[in-house]
């Protein structure tokens, strides 16, 4: 059986926060990598190294800076993982869960996660930011596999709406507003272990199947944050096209400098939207 944590994990790392910090966040962003510049638009800011944190995962990707900031964001009370956790990592998918049960604990009711993705659909190009509509885990796994904890939610869940809806709506409403406007693209994010890329081959078949873009993290969470029932909007940002689209190898460092180039629009988006929720 895959190493799992109990509930007594995950509230020991809450109630160590909780003593520590005042705020007590509606909303949760996880950035993808290279967006930890989104960090300064938070104001009142409180910072804990994942290191402090009891039980907490460390990061070993040097792009996700390993530091949970508490703060406001659009006036309301936030809390930002900048950096996270990924299976190619080495940790299985159930330990990927701990994040976000330990936001579900601190109160978190709408998760908004990010990721650096490749484009799959040919229509899309470097630096648009695609809402994800859904997502393909053709991997099977699940971080909920094991033994259920009923304190976070019931054993067999719904995910049909898992990205939800009304939350897509306020995405592309609040995007219209900035200065320039944005337009949105809305796709099927894909899911690959990693950590290396993937075959010319393997894009051509998740085209096939739909994927608009592809990444190495977000299943997990996003499957965790549903099932303790909390609200989920998704980006991804498209910082390279895929393999065999353009004829050039991919990089690490590629993802990186289109990713901290969109930061700050990335940013602006997520902080229209906290601010416009109601």
């Amino acid at each position: 059986m895959a190493e799992q944590h109990n509930f007594e994990h995950y509230q020991k790392a809450a109630d160590w926060l909780k003593e520590r910090t005042a705020v007590r966040p509606e909303f949760a962003v996880i950035l993808g990598s290279s967006l930890g510049a989104i960090t300064e638009r938070m104001t009142d800011t409180e910072i804990f190294d994942y290191s402090d944190i009891p039980g907490f995962l460390l990061p070993t990707n040097p792009s996700h800076a390993g530091k949970l900031v508490f703060g406001k964001m659009g006036e309301r009370p936030t809390v930002i993982m900048s950096g996270r956790f990924h299976f190619y990592e080495g940790y299985s998918h159930q330990v990927l869960a701990l994040p976000v049960r330990v936001l579900s604990l601190l109160g978190v009711k709408t998760l908004i996660v990010t990721n650096a993705a490749g484009g799959v659909n040919l229509d899309y190009q470097v630096g648009d930011i695609m809402v994800m509509s859904d997502h393909l885990n053709m991997v099977g796994v699940s971080p909920m596999t094991g033994p259920n904890i009923a304190a976070f939610g019931q054993r067999f869940y719904d995910v049909s709406k898992l990205y939800t809806p009304f939350l897509r709506q306020l995405a592309h409403e609040t995007a219209a507003t900035l200065t320039p406007p944005l337009t949105l693209r809305e796709g099927v994010y894909y899911y690959c272990t990693g950590p290396h890329f993937e075959t010319p081959a393997e894009i051509r078949a998740i085209r096939i199947l739909g994927g608009d873009a592809v990444g190495m993290s977000t299943v997990s969470e996003t499957l965790t944050a549903g099932h303790c029932g909390m609200e989920v909007l998704g980006f991804s940002l498209i910082t390279n096209m895929a393999a065999g689209v353009l004829d050039q190898p991919l990089s690490d460092e590629e993802v990186g400098i289109a990713a901290r180039a969109a930061a700050d629009t990335m940013g602006a988006l997520i902080e229209g939207i906290i601010a416009r929720k109601g």
